[in-house]
């Protein structure tokens, strides 16, 4: 299949490619959308269904739609012959949104006509029509909306399925009379308002410029820096490039893929807790200048009491980095094999944890644990813990719960979240370490980071998981102000104001890491401009954010697998990754 997203296809291929596309945008049309319909919206609320019969690039476009939401495909054929229309209807009946791939031909066919018609009077109906410029007759009877394209290839399955979903603006409105109904003037512009997934050519990038990414990756997995990694580039609101190497482990048996899922590690800190911050700053129901006391009525006679959200979030708290973990487990009393009312915290398939052993041990370990470096730059994971302790006390609703419902669900975001092998099978997961100390386990959807294991999964600091698209949704909706797919999540000054840097004492913002003003560190990475900002993960992540070239990129990795290994820093991988991506932008075309 052609990728649409990638910078793998010759130079002269893409533009091949740019060239349709721009083809297509002067040429697509949106008809029948009266109730803006299209772009789909609440994809939190939608089960989606896309039924083509003979269109031959079905899979290009199902695999496209795939990125927005999980989409279920349906080969409509497949009910031409013993079965029927009304059998087809009736494996749809738990999808409230059918998008229906079909060419003019078939639009002669009335038994499909009145399959589209009889849906629409109970679900929400797209059609997607690749069609000649011929006039046709057929359409005048369907009121669903309908994306008409002259088209039938690989980019225009790919073009449509965008326009379907907000990736791509419709602009154009019929140049010609095509039936009494569809008349030359027709149409219905639209807005961009998701991620597009096109050729680096079409971000003023030659794609050859971008190679130096494979050599990179390549070189990642040969000196053992990480078995396997996937990078994703975007800009300008467009991915450009979406590439995974290497395998699962060592072994490479499992190649790494596009969807895979991995463990976030500190980037949680950034993608769960931070954004719940913003979005309850934005709502006035944090405030940066109240105090841990204020919030948390457990700190009120700690030496904790009085320290400001604010410090929590610059990590100038004085919080020590971390609390004794695994090290104060008392395995004969602690642990067990089985799942019971006593041991209902999974740390293993096999090794379960003691009831309340978070409330009852580690709360009164943070609480009692000293203030040493007060007003100075001290990195702590117990700082984005007493975050999310803060906006569970704002909102009594759980991190992972809150987060899923405010953000993932509605972004489309299909695999990002908390506790990940309660809705995806291992083989979807990316391994990290082979725990020989504690867990004496492979590690697969587990959370790597101790502590947060020991929390069952979830904190502030660590436990998220997710794919590298659903990071570049996310971020790409923080880099336009916080919005995106027609919503606005957060507010754009509460964006600006937790994006930039907010110490005279270290280069942090509000939870978010940023450009080191330290030239010699070349943090990020040596040709990042000083706006840059985002978070690394232990296990071998980072997503890094550059307002000034509308630049989203993420690079995940489990570098901890099988043990923990420094050579992704020492090779400073992710930051040469980075500088390949600048220079390939100042190259340009």
């Amino acid at each position: 299949m052609m990728n649409m997203a990638c910078a793998q296809n010759p130079h002269m291929l893409n533009m091949a490619i740019l060239n349709e596309e721009k083809s297509l945008e002067k040429s697509t049309v949106l008809l029948n959308n009266q109730q803006q319909l299209v772009p789909l919206q609440n994809l939190d609320q939608v089960q989606i269904a896309s039924i083509h019969f003979t269109c031959p690039q079905a899979a290009v476009f199902d695999s496209i739609a795939n990125k927005y939401a999980k989409v279920q495909s349906f080969n409509g054929n497949e009910y031409m012959g013993v079965k029927d229309l009304n059998d087809l209807a009736q494996d749809l009946k738990l999808y409230n949104t059918l998008i229906i791939e079909v060419t003019e031909a078939e639009l002669a066919n009335k038994p499909l006509v009145d399959f589209i018609n009889s849906n629409k009077s109970l679900k929400n109906v797209v059609i997607v029509l690749f069609g000649t410029g011929k006039p046709f007759a057929g359409a005048d009877a369907i009121t669903a909306p309908i994306v008409y394209t002259l088209t039938q290839t690989p980019v225009s399955a790919s073009y449509t399925a965008q326009v379907v979903f907000g990736g791509i603006a419709v602009t154009q409105k019929l140049t010609k009379n095509l039936s009494p109904k569809y008349t030359a003037g027709t149409g219905f512009p639209t807005i961009k308002t998701r991620l597009q997934y096109t050729v680096p050519e079409n971000a003023g990038i030659n794609s050859g410029n971008l190679m130096a990414i494979d050599d990179i990756a390549r070189e990642t997995i040969s000196e053992h820096a990480a078995p396997g990694c996937v990078v994703l580039v975007a800009r300008n609101g467009k991915v450009i490039f979406n590439k995974a190497y290497g395998f699962h482990t060592y072994d490479k048996t499992m190649p790494d893929k596009l969807t895979d899922i991995f463990d976030l590690a500190s980037m949680t800190k950034v993608s769960a807790t931070t954004m719940e911050a913003m979005k309850l700053t934005g709502e006035g129901k944090l405030n940066l200048d109240s105090t841990l006391g204020y919030y948390i009525p457990k700190t009120r006679n700690t030496n904790k009491a009085d320290i400001k959200v604010r410090e929590i979030l610059t990590h100038q708290a004085g919080l020590i980095p971390d609390i004794p973990t695994y090290t104060k487990v008392k395995p004969a009393t602690d642990y067990n094999a089985d799942s019971s009312a006593a041991f209902p915290t999974r740390l293993t398939d096999n090794l379960f944890l003691r009831k309340d052993y978070y409330k009852n041990v580690m709360i009164p370990d943070m609480m009692n644990s000293p203030l040493k470096t007060r007003g100075k730059y001290v990195y702590s994971d117990l700082s984005m813990i007493l975050m999310a302790e803060v906006e569970e006390s704002i909102t009594a609703t759980p991190l992972n719960v809150y987060v899923q419902n405010q953000f993932y669900k509605p972004l489309g975001m299909q695999t990002a979240g908390f506790l990940p092998l309660y809705r995806f099978k291992k083989d979807q997961i990316i391994p990290t370490e082979n725990d020989e100390e504690y867990r004496h386990a492979l590690l697969i959807g587990y959370v790597h980071d101790p502590t947060s294991s020991l929390m069952g999964g979830v904190a502030g600091h660590a436990g998220l998981f997710a794919s590298a698209n659903d990071v570049a949704i996310l971020y790409q909706m923080v880099l336009n102000g916080g919005t995106y797919g027609g919503v606005q999540y957060l507010k754009p000054e509460v964006v600006a104001d937790f994006t930039r840097r907010q110490s005279d004492i270290s280069r942090r913002a509000l939870g978010f890491d940023m450009w080191d003003p330290n030239t010699t560190l070349h943090y990020p990475s040596e040709l990042a401009p000083p706006d840059t900002y985002g978070h690394t993960g232990y296990t071998g992540t980072c997503i890094w954010v550059d307002p000034s070239n509308q630049l989203v990129y993420i690079f995940l990795s489990n570098r901890v697998n099988p043990k923990v290994s420094d050579k992704l820093s020492q090779l400073k991988i992710r930051g040469r990754i980075q500088d390949a991506i600048y220079k390939a932008i100042s190259a340009g075309m």
